[in-house]
């Protein structure tokens, strides 16, 4: 593609000519965000434009359940299968750790580990744990 001059988008929006150029003038320069909007001076333009660094409102509101929901459900666990589900995936952390990493923490080996593991994780997929995720996971 290529960009249309003035007279051929004046042609084409039955426009006049140098009405046309004002817009293409208006569009080139620069507006500040505090451009006051509308007949009262407390909206400004950059009110009306989205922040796509933040989460949105309701998105927020969701990941402040699914944490609280996937809290009261590792506590439902016993501490040390919860602690293992913690370290493993990441949960509550800065990072995930090996089956290593977490054996060493709780001085037993990592097969050792990866049966706690195996059994905590059984005990989630029960409906009465895994329910409580279900309305989070329909919303995917």
């Amino acid at each position: 593609g290529f960009e249309p001059d003035a007279p051929t988008l004046a042609a084409k929006m039955e426009m006049p000519e140098d009405k046309v150029r004002k817009i293409m003038k208006i569009a080139k320069e620069p507006i500040s965000m505090e451009t006051p909007i509308g007949d009262d001076d407390d909206s400004h333009l950059g009110d009306f434009i989205e922040d796509t660094n933040n989460t949105a409102p309701i998105e927020a509101a969701m990941q402040a359940g699914l944490r609280d929901v996937v809290k009261d459900i590792l506590d439902s666990l016993t501490p040390r299968e919860a602690k293992v589900l913690r370290m493993r995936f990441g949960i509550e952390m800065s990072t995930d750790h090996t089956l290593e990493e977490v054996g060493k923490q709780f001085d037993v080996t990592r097969e050792r580990i990866r049966q706690i593991e195996a059994k905590a994780i059984r005990k989630l997929k029960h409906p009465s744990r895994s329910d409580k995720l279900r309305t989070y996971l329909d919303n995917l």
